[in-house]
């Protein structure tokens, strides 16, 4: 605020995931997830939404993921935090949607990042290709086009929504 003198857009982007069957998730692992992934979203969008409602505009955009939409065997705590950031998002879209404050997450795919960058080995690579209709993992500049368009003027009647970037996968 002190240098900038407004916050016009906010994006959430922290994710973990500690992958494993529930019966082995033991509580500190779940506890790391949701303080990552959930927590920081609360964090972060309480410290952006004064200086937006003064400003009576604003954009805050939350990456969740596909997993949080459909599940996923072995990812129980990332798929209740992303699931939950859904959630939030919506909630956060209709409290301060009079505001002209918009609220919108993103539901990404498997994308080629360092947190799947294991899934590009071998027949895994190939089992989870053929679930997805595009036949590739996405980049993380198509992540970004997403997200430059819900933080533009270009989304302003977009809110509340969870727009997946998955190429069509079928989990």
């Amino acid at each position: 605020m002190k240098e900038f003198g407004n916050v016009d857009v906010c994006v959430n982007n922290a994710g973990i995931s500690k992958d494993n069957l529930l019966l082995r998730l033991n509580a500190d692992q779940w506890d790391e997830v949701m303080n990552t992934n959930l927590k920081s979203v609360f964090n972060m969008t309480k410290q952006v939404i004064r200086p937006m409602m003064k400003a009576k505009s604003g954009s805050i955009i939350n990456m969740s993921s596909i997993v949080g939409v459909r599940g996923n065997a072995g990812q129980s705590s990332y798929a209740a935090s992303k699931a939950g950031i859904i959630g939030f998002t919506k909630s956060v879209a209709l409290e301060l949607g009079s505001r002209n404050i918009r609220c919108n997450a993103i539901a990404p795919g498997f994308i080629e990042t360092d947190m799947t960058h294991y899934l590009k080995e071998g027949s895994v690579s190939d089992e989870f290709l053929k679930k997805i209709p595009l036949g590739r993992f996405g980049k993380a500049e198509e992540i970004a086009n997403t997200t430059l368009f819900l933080a533009s003027n270009l989304s302003s009647y977009i809110t509340g929504q969870v727009i997946s970037a998955c190429g069509g996968l079928n989990i």
